[in-house]
């Protein structure tokens, strides 16, 4: 049967799963503890699987002898639909605007699920393909289908899914039908594959119900962790921050999530990027960049369950210097949480964390930026004050582990040695700080994180690159692993490096 039965959203809820007869129901774990913020507290979906050729051998092909009970993903002969929505009470919660997309939304929770689940073999077996061993044949798509059942028979609504990007299909006709009815037979092959899921910013998906009687902005205007002009950090911030803080002590009232996915009002937070725009530095023409996000700023949030950790990025936050040239100190309120205090604590001092970790011998032989102190203060403050790419800190369960920088690579010194870059190619640099978050499973779940941030942070990344020391063998064989292909060598000044790249259209999805 099937293995998740907690689905864990990237906004920090989380809702229990459970079969049912002919289905699976989701049913919300913070509706009682948070009704401020919510999903639906549940609903009903419909999940079965298609007999295989050899099962159905002797039997006719009546509509409901095709399919079997769903146990574990198939290759692309599983089905679903919504069959029911359990609503709030409308005494609690206003009416929602937009059933479209409180639809979407539980097909995307769901599907987030679904795609969580245990990975299905993924070579074809056909006649022309039986002469090869099994590790040889072709590999086909994970798929599952959408079926226009229950609530998906609602006239336009699989029409403007499809729009929306959640499903499609390949029948790509107007269709001969002058209008679509509930049984138009044009709308009726939908489905969802793996690919273009993970390729889909959950922003667009993710909001929240509104409470009657709720304010039309958020109490505190702030992000987390954002610095006041004195450098030092509000006192609302410091009661949000930092933002991993609040996906792990959710059930706790005096705080609020805030993150990628909070909004005062209630409505999903993605931006599409701005139409392309130019300029030139140092001779290069290259796109204008959107500002990355803000210090102290958390970007990129999952919760990873095959180590039951959250992995978050964040840009650090280095406090701004006085006049006299001392540092202000970090004042922690009396109701943030010892949890809370820590990861507060840790935001304020990236400085310290970096130099900790620059002055690490197996760090320093690859980056070359030990030191005092001051020193990695300068990196990070130039790093901050690039225009072409922004630094970041990894964190398990809101504890730094790395440090990471995302770049573009147009404009990037890179970009001049290499043959063809792409206006919307992205770079990273990296690097582990903690001993105990080394290991090969932890670098195919974050590296792979960094992936899927720059694919969904602009649907024109068609690539990404890394360039390591061709001497690095232990990250390139990470990286081949990840689906990274070694695409030739460059040299630097300072090194000689391997391009290592990895194209939107053959990555699968992040680890999990």
């Amino acid at each position: 049967m099937m293995k998740n039965t907690t689905c864990h959203l990237p906004n920090g809820l989380t809702f229990n799963v459970s079969p049912v007869f002919g289905g699976v129901t989701f049913k919300s774990a913070d509706f009682n503890v948070q009704q401020n913020s919510t999903f639906p507290p549940g609903w009903t979906i419909i999940i079965n699987t298609e007999k295989t050729q050899v099962e159905e051998a002797g039997h006719d092909r009546d509509q409901d002898e095709r399919y079997t009970r769903f146990t574990t993903p198939t290759l692309n002969r599983d089905s679903l639909y919504i069959s029911y929505i359990v609503n709030p009470p409308s005494s609690d919660f206003r009416p929602v605007i937009s059933p479209t997309r409180h639809i979407a939304m539980m097909l995307w929770a769901t599907l987030w699920w679904y795609f969580h689940e245990p990975q299905p073999d993924l070579h074809v077996d056909t006649a022309a393909s039986s002469v090869n061993p099994h590790k040889g044949r072709p590999k086909g798509e994970w798929r599952i289908n959408i079926k226009r059942e229950g609530i998906f028979k609602g006239r336009n609504l699989l029409q403007k899914l499809e729009r929306m990007g959640l499903i499609a299909t390949e029948d790509s006709s107007v269709g001969l039908q002058p209008i679509e009815t509930r049984d138009s037979s044009s709308w009726s092959n939908m489905f969802v594959s793996r690919r273009s899921f993970w390729q889909l910013d959950p922003r667009l998906f993710l909001f929240t119900l509104t409470p009657r009687g709720a304010p039309s902005s958020p109490t505190y205007q702030s992000r987390s962790a954002s610095p006041t002009r004195d450098g030092l950090p509000s006192v609302a911030a410091l009661s949000l921050a930092p933002t991993e803080a609040t996906f792990h002590t959710a059930n706790l009232a005096p705080f609020t999530s805030a993150g990628p996915f909070t909004s005062g009002s209630h409505l999903p937070t993605y931006f599409p990027p701005a139409p392309t725009q130019y300029t030139s530095t140092d001779g290069i023409r290259h796109p204008i960049r959107p500002k990355p996000p803000h210090q102290g700023e958390v970007f990129y949030v999952r919760y990873i369950p095959s180590l039951q950790q959250w992995l978050s990025f964040r840009v650090p936050y280095v406090p701004m210097v006085k006049p006299d040239g001392s540092r202000p100190g970090t004042p922690i309120s009396s109701a943030v949480t010892g949890i809370e205090q820590h990861l507060t604590e840790n935001i304020c001092s990236d400085v310290d964390t970096l130099h900790r970790w620059m002055n690490v011998p197996r760090v320093e032989a690859m980056w070359a930026e030990g030191g005092p102190k001051s020193a990695q203060e300068k990196f990070l403050i130039d790093n901050l004050t690039s225009r072409h790419k922004f630094p970041v800190i990894g964190c398990w369960d809101g504890k730094p582990f790395g440090y990471f920088e995302i770049y573009w690579v147009k404009e990037d010194r890179l970009g001049r040695l290499l043959d063809h870059v792409d206006n919307y190619d992205r770079g990273i640099h990296l690097l582990v700080g903690e001993q105990e978050f080394r290991g090969a499973h932890r670098v195919a779940v974050w590296l792979s994180a960094l992936v899927h941030h720059c694919f969904l942070s602009d649907m024109r990344t068609e690539s990404v690159i890394l360039e390591p020391r061709v001497d690095n063998l232990k990250l390139i064989n990470y990286l081949q692993e990840a689906g990274f292909y070694k695409e030739g060598e460059v040299s630097f000044p300072h090194k000689q490096s391997a391009i290592m790249r990895i194209k939107r259209e053959y990555w699968e999805g992040p680890g999990i």
